[in-house]
């Protein structure tokens, strides 16, 4: 996977996770294009097209959409597992995920991607064992922070 977004209805980005070197110049043009694109497109297309040298797989739940950019040999429908996963995980995590637990919890929403994928590659495809280190993670997090006030 070369990169990962989430953007609103309104094209609000909203996360991005790149695993390729880019200039910002360049992320935000990507960025630009393939929103654009993306919220063109009509609801009963297809969930991948061919961007550049990438194929873009893309996915709306509720007001956010996720699309990733893969090689043009990686497996679609594997693509769109991976994003069905993180969503699932965010679900587990926020307790049905919105537009808003984005916004405010962006940092947790970036640690659990960075739990679930790992230069791009799904790295843990458990999601029982994402959620524990994830909570482990709070546990430490609730822990340092009391023990910075004692």
């Amino acid at each position: 996977m070369q990169f990962m977004l989430l953007f609103s209805r309104q094209g609000k980005l909203r996360l991005q996770k790149w695993y390729v070197p880019l200039s910002d110049k360049e992320r935000k043009k990507i960025s630009r294009d393939l929103v654009q694109t993306i919220l063109a497109r009509k609801p009963k297309m297809c969930s991948f097209l061919e961007w550049r040298d990438l194929k873009i797989v893309y996915k709306r739940y509720a007001s956010l959409y996720f699309c990733c950019a893969v090689e043009d040999q990686d497996n679609e429908l594997i693509t769109l597992e991976i994003i069905h996963r993180y969503v699932e995980l965010l679900d587990k995590y926020f307790g049905s995920v919105c537009e808003l637990d984005i916004i405010f919890n962006f940092e947790k929403a970036y640690f659990i991607l960075d739990e679930f994928l790992l230069g791009g590659e799904a790295q843990e495809t458990s999601k029982k064992n994402v959620l524990k280190a994830i909570e482990q993670a709070d546990l430490l997090g609730l822990h340092s922070l009391f023990s910075s006030h004692s």
